[in-house]
């Protein structure tokens, strides 16, 4: 590996514990979501439930690290390089399947009258629209670290691990979920080379890798499935103040240390190609996992919980990922991936007329 003027660690185009990292994450986002939606609509909860419990302590706060580990190749460069790569990147697909999604959902939106439409996509510019916070979320924070890159890593990560400690919980979601994640993401980007020596200490010692796996999941599952009554409020251990930053922070290095374990394994390849094109699964699964859920009750030849979540969760998984592939190189593929006409491109020196 080389280093990069600001002494930060170069890394390759793709690293395959990387991609897996985020195939991991990005199967637990689907299953919460298909899990969750299943047991509302089925009236109980099943196995699976206690699975999304789990991984609650640490589903989106590793997926934020992840997102900010390569951040140092780009936040240097002028705006309009980096905000081409960083900010106007998410923005285009948040912008895209808000559309998309609202379409589909039209019906039970704003009353279904083309003002109360037109009010939804306004509104959803300042409050982010239903799964598609987290791509929102990243052009906030590619902003937020442009703005604070000179400033002293260690006080930029106090004073985010204070927002994330800190009761804050003001009912307006953008704010709640800025102050409960921006700390994975800054810790992404200052600590990427502890994280990649992290990732290679793990190979190199893999019996101290599972002893603290298995110590890590012991302790997760004890804080996240047990409840506690705070000031009338029932809660996980795992949520509590200082408790859920710790958490994220162990859950956050159990799943690098499982994917450097896992990368280029059997077990691994499909958790690294679903990494890979982890944005299309992003954005698309919420349309098979509907349709799946919908089918599958409907028939009712399944009726376990969680046997059902289970089957919606790889179905909304996989679909997308076929999608992807069915669209690439074809009109449709600006669905997945940026097109020309929405890219800034890099600033260009002015060249001196000749003489």
């Amino acid at each position: 590996m080389t280093m990069h003027r600001n002494g930060t660690t170069a890394v390759p185009e793709r690293v395959e514990w990387v991609d897996a990292a985020k195939g991991i994450c990005i199967v637990f986002v689907v299953m919460m979501h298909s899990t969750l939606g299943v047991g509302n609509h089925m009236g109980g909860e099943g196995w699976m439930h206690t699975v999304v419990a789990f991984a609650a302590p640490f589903r989106m706060p590793d997926f934020f690290l992840i997102s900010g580990l390569f951040l140092a190749r780009v936040v240097d460069r002028d705006w309009r390089t980096y905000g081409d790569k960083r900010i106007l990147h998410f923005v285009y697909f948040y912008l895209l399947w808000l559309l998309i999604q609202s379409v589909m959902k039209s019906g039970s939106i704003g009353d279904g009258t083309l003002a109360g439409f037109v009010e939804h996509l306004a509104f959803s510019l300042v409050e982010p629209f239903s799964t598609l916070w987290f791509v929102y979320m990243l052009a906030v924070f590619s902003i937020v670290a442009k703005l604070v890159r000179k400033v002293n890593p260690v006080l930029v990560l106090a004073v985010a691990a204070a927002l994330e400690i800190a009761p804050i919980h003001t009912g307006w979601f953008l704010l709640d979920e800025f102050c409960g994640r921006l700390v994975y993401f800054l810790a992404g980007w200052h600590l990427a080379p502890m994280i990649f020596r992290l990732a290679e200490a793990a190979l190199a010692r893999k019996g101290a890798a599972l002893a603290f796996l298995a110590a890590w999941a012991v302790v997760n599952g004890a804080l996240a499935l047990n409840e506690v009554t705070l000031l009338g409020q029932t809660t996980t251990l795992a949520a509590l103040p200082v408790v859920s930053l710790a958490l994220g922070i162990a859950g956050a290095v159990a799943i690098v240390t499982v994917s450097a374990l896992v990368a280029g394994t059997i077990a691994g390849r499909p958790f690294a190609y679903a990494g890979q094109h982890s944005i299309a699964v992003y954005l698309a699964f919420f349309v098979p996992m509907a349709a799946t859920r919908e089918i599958l009750l409907r028939l009712g030849i399944v009726e376990d919980i969680g046997t059902v979540s289970a089957i919606v969760t790889l179905s909304a998984v996989i679909a997308p990922l076929v999608l992807e592939r069915i669209v690439r190189h074809t009109p449709l593929s600006f669905l997945f991936e940026r097109p020309a006409w929405a890219r800034l491109g890099e600033k260009r020196p002015a060249v001196a007329p000749a003489e």
